[in-house]
Order: structure tokens, then C-alpha cells, then sequence
């Protein structure tokens, strides 16, 4: 929207807003905040607001623990779904070191790096459009979250206003007060859960949106007594949920996928995208699919990936070119899930890609028919490989790839490798339900 600093200060005098989050999100998607009153708003917006680095994961060590918000003051917006008194506003920030430089550990400062890898190559806008599902589950009586629904929907379904559909509603209304152009929103195929889209956008806000519109989500849905998760699979037997991330890149202010003389209008560049994004898909997936629960989603039916594929229009496919509309194409990596932390899923994407045109790679060919009804066999004669099957798969993918190493840094690449082994770990040694039922009355 363009704002000045003097624009935020009149703002918040005007409308009597009381409070302003600071936002920032740390390595493993988590979004932060540090509150201020309206009485620090010329501190924040000269960015002048400071924070103790060593209390976020991943971030700093006790030692060197000061740290500066500098907020994108573009990002100003006022929640709408705050009542009218106490009005909460929020910038988004980038975390500073206290010589003025970004910091390295930061999240956002990553992705606008591979934004400048990007810029340097010729192309100005690097565009995405991402999916989110998420379920929608009642509470108990003391507020906390079950996997009950009353629900009884399913895929695109209308029927009698229930809970999950006002909801639904009411969160597509307060997005678009704030800035969401919101396509579309309906019921998924599985009970429960729902998906909106917003219109594609560049990078840097399009993730921006991500964090905002899950924190909108879980927000409104506690308002009205539901619990809102992005779990990506959080009922056996079911689908999980995603976030296919839909991808362009423009040079000269033009699309710089299509071509109309190119197979399905595609440009060499796109096609180069395509194979940059299948040569580095396994590493990428310690990115777009970071819980152990990722993996229970991925390769379990419901049009969910598994085989690193692509197809101008299968949906077995790990990749796949929707149909062309206005000379605009693009790359839809089918995926991500909506746990993931948006700036380092899309970074890696981006560079990826950027690595394949660079090398000027070339992708195998398309696959046509259902990749799920091949037996190995048949996959193995077409070079079809999987994606990991689970999180330690992936970490160790992700180690052995010196592109996606560079796009974290060295501060993030061994704080993240680290925090999700830990995470491994614990689930690896804990004893499941499924082992109680299985085997406390067998043996």
C-alpha cells in the first residue's frame, strides 16, 4: 500500500489504536510478536524496538542476544477481527543485528536473498499462488482441541449452515478487510476440512499472507469455539491437508514461462524450472513437509504426491502445469503442506528452479496415466524415483544437497538439521497408541 512512517504514527493516533504486534517468524514457521502501546509507535516505525534473540529457537546465543525489528511498513494493516475498542494493529518485521545488517537466522531475510539470486538472473517477479487446507474441530468442555466434527460434507458439498461454513465465511470476510484478494474458499473432500485461496502475488508478500492467514484462521476459529489446524494429517483413513504452491517467475514485466510455440505454451525457462525443481525435490521436502506427521500424508492416496513426476495436467503427479489462461502458466509443486515455514519452502523452491534454468537442465518425460496404479516395476522402467518416506529420509537428503545448504546458511542449516532430528528422535522412541492397542493384550 506504500506507507510512510508518518502515515503509521497518524494512523494509529487517529483510529486510537492501542496496540501494534511486531511480528517475525523463527526457523521452524513459528510466527513471534513483540507488543507495543501506541506510545512506541515512532520508536517501531524508526525501527528502534528491541528483542532478546536468545529466547527464540534458532535464533542467537545468550552471549549476543540483542536484536532490532525493522518493520516492512508495507505490511501496516489493523486486525479487523479485534473489537473497536483497543484496536490491534501489526507490521511484519526483518530481524536486525545491532550493527544494522540483517540477521542470517532470519526466515524472511533468507527468501529475500534468493529474491535478489532471482533478480540477478534477469527475472523481476517471482509470483506464487499457494492452496491452504485446514480442519476445522470442536473443542471440549475445557477448550481443548478433539478431532470431532459435526460435519458432514464433503468435496465442493453445500448443506445446512453448520458451524465449519460460517466460519469459513467470516474468515474469507476479515482476510479481504485487511489486503486478501480471496478467489475461492469450499469444503474438501474430507469431513471437517476446508480450503481458500487468494490471488497469486509476489514472493515475499505471498508468504507474508501465508503466516497472516493461519493466524487468522486459528484466531477466528477459537472465536467461534472450534480448534483450526494445519496438521497435515490429523485423522487416519482420511485426506490430509496441503499447500500446493503454484509458480512464475516474470522478466520485463511478461511471463516468463510461456511460450506459444512451446509444448503446452511452455518456455524453455519453464521446462528448465520444472527439472530444478524434480533434481532437488527430495531435499526440498525437509522444507515444504517438516513433521514427522508429513509423511503420513505424502504417498497415502487422496491425490496426495509420492513419485517425482510431472504432467501438464495429471494429478497423480508431483508436478503439474495447470491449463495455460491469459499467456500465464505456471508450475504447480503439488507437495508442500501448510506446516511448513512459507519463506524457507519458497526460497528453496525458487532457488531450485533458478538451479535448473541456470544449468539449462531438461526434465524427464511427462508422465500420463494414474503414477499411483504402476507397480515399481513400471515406475522403475520410466526412472520414476519417490520422495523420501519419512522425516529422517528427508533431513538426510537435505544435508547432502549443497544448493539448498547455501539457500538456509550456515546459521540456519545446522540449527534446523539439529531441531528436527531432536524432533525424530522423540518420535521415534515415544510409544504410540497404535503399539498399545496392538500389542498390551497380545503379549
Amino acid at each position: 500500500m506504500g506507507y510512510t512512517r508518518e502515515d503509521i504514527v497518524r494512523i494509529v493516533r487517529e483510529e486510537e489504536i492501542e496496540f501494534i504486534r511486531m511480528q517475525f517468524t523463527d526457523i521452524f514457521g513459528q510466527l513471534k510478536n513483540v507488543a507495543i502501546t501506541a506510545s512506541q509507535i515512532e520508536k517501531a516505525v524508526n525501527n528502534q524496538v528491541m528483542f532478546d534473540g536468545s529466547s527464540i529457537e534458532g535464533f542467537t546465543r545468550i552471549h549476543e542476544s540483542d536484536q532490532y525489528l525493522y518493520p516492512d511498513l508495507d505490511t501496516f494493516a489493523v486486525f479487523p477481527w479485534r473489537p473497536a475498542q483497543g484496536k490491534v494493529a501489526r507490521m511484519i518485521c526483518q530481524v536486525h543485528d545491532t550493527d544494522g545488517s540483517p540477521f542470517v537466522g532470519d526466515p524472511r531475510w533468507v527468501l529475500r536473498r534468493t529474491l535478489q539470486r532471482a533478480e540477478a538472473m534477469g527475472f523481476d517477479v517471482f509470483n506464487i499462488g499457494p492452496e491452504l487446507e485446514f480442519f476445522l474441530f470442536e473443542t471440549d468442555d475445557q477448550g481443548r482441541p478433539t478431532t470431532h466434527t459435526r460435519d458432514r460434507a464433503g468435496y465442493f458439498d453445500l448443506g445446512p449452515l453448520d458451524h465449519g461454513e460460517s466460519t469459513r465465511r467470516e474468515i474469507c470476510m476479515n482476510l479481504e478487510r485487511i489486503g486478501f484478494e480471496i478467489e475461492a474458499s469450499h469444503h474438501e473432500c474430507a469431513m471437517g476440512q476446508h480450503e481458500i485461496d487468494f490471488k497469486y502475488v509476489d514472493a515475499l508478500n505471498g508468504a507474508d499472507k501465508i503466516m497472516t492467514f493461519k493466524l487468522a484462521v486459528k484466531t477466528l476459529a477459537q472465536k467461534n469455539g472450534l480448534h483450526a489446524t494445519f496438521m497435515p494429517k490429523p485423522i487416519y483413513g482420511v485426506a490430509g491437508s496441503g499447500m500446493h504452491l503454484n509458480m512464475s517467475l516474470y522478466k520485463d514485466g511478461k511471463n516468463a514461462f510461456f511460450d506459444p510455440d512451446g509444448e503446452h505454451q511452455l518456455s524453455a525457462a519453464a521446462l528448465s524450472f520444472v527439472a530444478g525443481l524434480l533434481e532437488h525435490a527430495r531435499a526440498l521436502t525437509a522444507l515444504t513437509n517438516p513433521l514427522v506427521n508429513s509423511y503420513k500424508r505424502l504417498g497415502a492416496g487422496y491425490e496426495a504426491p509420492r513419485y517425482l513426476s510431472w504432467s501438464a495436467s495429471n494429478r497423480s503427479t508431483l508436478i503439474r502445469i495447470p491449463t495455460v489462461q491469459f499467456q500465464s502458466p505456471r508450475v504447480e509443486l503439488r507437495s508442500p503442506d501448510p506446516a511448513c515455514n512459507p519463506y524457507l519452502a519458497i526460497a528453496a523452491c525458487l532457488a531450485a528452479g533458478l538451479d535448473g534454468i541456470a544449468r539449462g537442465l531438461t526434465p524427464p518425460p511427462q508422465v500420463q496415466g494414474d503414477v499411483y496404479a504402476m507397480d515399481a516395476a513400471a515406475r522403475a522402467a520410466r526412472n520414476i524415483a519417490s520422495l523420501p518416506v519419512d522425516l529422517k529420509e528427508a533431513l538426510e537428503e537435505l544435508e547432502r544437497d549443497p544448493l539448498l545448504l547455501e539457500v538456509l546458511g550456515d546459521h540456519i542449516a545446522p540449527r534446523y538439521l539439529a531441531g528436527k532430528r531432536k524432533e525424530w528422535e522423540e518420535y521415534r522412541t515415544r510409544v504410540s497408541s497404535w503399539e498399545l492397542e496392538k500389542y498390551l493384550i497380545t503379549y
